[in-house]
């Protein structure tokens, strides 16, 4: 399977502007005859609560274009976005759009982050999601969510074979960053895309309080990483192969072993 992996500063209220850039990213995925398109959090709103009301329209007319350019193109998208579904308030959400166009996985993220006032401006997600599309089994997850490990092996046990996440992990958490999506990898025997936002020049030298360091990454069911971006606006294709989950698993079978007697 070829995966585009791409990060990049989404300007944060900016709907038209993100929407350019994941297109030119659909253009290189195209070219490189890749499989999936993996966006990071939040890929055409950024957080910007103060205008949320008025991006909201934007953000689910973004949707639409990016559903049709996946079929134009023939390539599954994926990524996490500004989204008003059946709930109250907006959430953030998962969407995994099939390469005929169609939306095979919707997924509301379950922890909200309280430093971004994710808590007061959205609705929480209430369910672990895993579920089939056309390339393989998806588990889903969002930014916080790497710090819940009971998510992942929700999807791992709903067979998982893929676990994909869209992320606005900021400074200075690098560290903890490359640790968790190694760590959810290795406890899941499983492949962990994890796709974070970059920062610009611009809003770095102005101060802004968040600020994203990319290093998205691509990690096998060992914990092996496949791939590992630097902190700049980047397109790269991974391959990856699914046979390895299942050669992993025999030669240590973890997930059989666990004692489910006592938890």
């Amino acid at each position: 399977m070829k995966l585009c992996i791409f990060q990049y500063p989404v300007a944060k209220g900016a709907v038209a502007s993100n929407l350019l850039e994941i297109e030119k990213g659909i253009e290189y995925a195209s070219r490189e005859k890749a499989d999936l398109l993996c966006l990071p959090e939040m890929c055409t709103t950024g957080f910007d609560w103060r205008h949320m009301d008025s991006i909201l329209p934007h953000a689910e007319e973004s949707i639409l274009r990016i559903q049709t350019l996946a079929k134009a193109s023939q390539i599954a998208i994926c990524g996490s976005f500004l989204s008003k579904q059946n709930s109250d308030k907006p959430t953030n959400t998962f969407y995994y759009i099939e390469a005929d166009g169609t939306i095979a996985v919707r997924y509301n993220k379950i922890q909200l982050f309280k430093p971004f006032k994710e808590d007061l401006y959205l609705d929480a997600g209430d369910a672990i999601v895993s579920a089939p599309t056309q390339l393989g089994t998806i588990g889903c997850s969002i930014c916080y969510d790497l710090r819940f490990p009971e998510i992942f092996r929700g999807c791992a046990l709903a067979g998982a074979e893929i676990q994909i996440l869209p992320a606005a992990f900021p400074d200075p958490k690098l560290e903890t960053w490359r640790t968790l999506v190694r760590a959810r990898a290795i406890e899941n025997q499983n492949f962990v895309i994890a796709i974070n936002q970059t920062s610009d020049a611009e809003a770095v030298n102005a101060g802004e309080r968040d600020t994203f360091f990319g290093h998205s990454m691509v990690v096998n069911p060992n914990g092996e990483i496949l791939y590992e971006a630097g902190t700049k606006r980047s397109m790269d294709m991974v391959a990856i192969d699914l046979s390895e989950i299942q050669k992993g698993r025999i030669g240590l079978p973890s997930l059989q072993d666990r004692r489910t007697d006592l938890y």
